[in-house]
């Protein structure tokens, strides 16, 4: 019993870690286009040959 007055405050934290990380890519529009981006990776226009 006494390991969950450890373990209740560290998953509270890492709950608010992920809730921040989340809240940061909304805001940096990370997901603002999910269907373009499964259309592009099946798309055959990209070069073998990266430039520098």
């Amino acid at each position: 019993m006494v390991i969950l007055v450890y373990l209740i405050p560290i998953s509270l934290f890492l709950g608010g870690v992920g809730l921040v990380a989340f809240l940061w890519a909304l805001g940096n529009r990370q997901f603002e286009d999910p269907e373009g981006d499964s259309q592009r990776i099946l798309a055959d226009d990209w070069d073998d040959r990266p430039k520098p």
